[in-house]
């Protein structure tokens, strides 16, 4: 009976090692691929500093006034003037049309802030 312990304890202590010895290469390996994924975003985050040093460098008024020059037969653009700007209530905008109830339908819907009231409906004899 001793022989029997003795050799289902060997097993389950030799199991435990070899699940332990399986989980430290699979910590070993998960460490690993998180420090190259690190090592990508600190690339990524270097590259986009270079893009947005290089668009702030081609974005200068000055080289962006020459262009307009240079190109003035094509696009015909001209600088921003402050009369060229209105007061909000100037602008037309569009009046809204109220939704359409379906065909047949009695049910008195919301309107809308700014709508004018609805006309009584005239019965027909």
């Amino acid at each position: 009976m001793r022989s029997v312990l003795y050799l289902l304890t060997t097993l389950v202590v030799m199991g435990l090692a070899f699940w332990a010895y399986r989980e430290n290469y699979r910590t070993q390996s998960a460490i690993s691929e998180m420090s190259d994924i690190q090592r990508q975003i600190g690339r990524l985050r270097e590259d986009l500093g270079v893009l947005r040093a290089e668009w702030a460098y081609l974005n200068r008024p000055g080289r962006l006034r020459q262009l307009v020059d240079l190109n003035f037969d094509k696009l015909k653009l001209v600088p921003f003037g402050s009369d060229q700007f209105v007061d909000v209530g100037q602008v037309a905008f569009p009046t809204p049309k109220a939704p359409e109830p379906p065909p047949g339908a009695d049910i008195p819907t919301e309107r809308p802030a700014g709508y004018p009231p609805r006309r009584p409906q005239e019965s027909t004899p």
